[in-house]
């Protein structure tokens, strides 16, 4: 099974950002889209900014982790930066 760490971008707030892992980035997707997500649903509208594949759940916890902490924060700033500008 795959595994999926995923970053949305709200259209409200500049800067915002939010980033998960799922089984199913598409029905993850859609709950965050309409709603359901608690964290998310004040951000709405909301686009997936990026996402990438993982092998395990284990990985793709451990992935969406460092992306919280500061030097992942650096690289979720830099992922985000090339996608704003169109590079990604």
């Amino acid at each position: 099974m795959q595994y999926y760490v995923y970053i949305l971008i709200s259209h409200v707030k500049l800067r915002w950002s939010y980033v998960g892992s799922t089984s199913n980035l598409i029905s993850r997707f859609q709950d965050h889209k309409y709603g359901k997500v608690q964290s998310t649903k004040a951000f709405r509208p909301l686009e997936l900014a990026y996402f990438e594949k993982c092998d395990s759940r284990i990985k793709a916890y451990e992935r969406e982790l460092y992306l919280k902490t500061g030097l992942g924060r650096e690289e979720k700033k830099s992922i985000l930066d090339k996608y704003r500008s169109g590079i990604v």
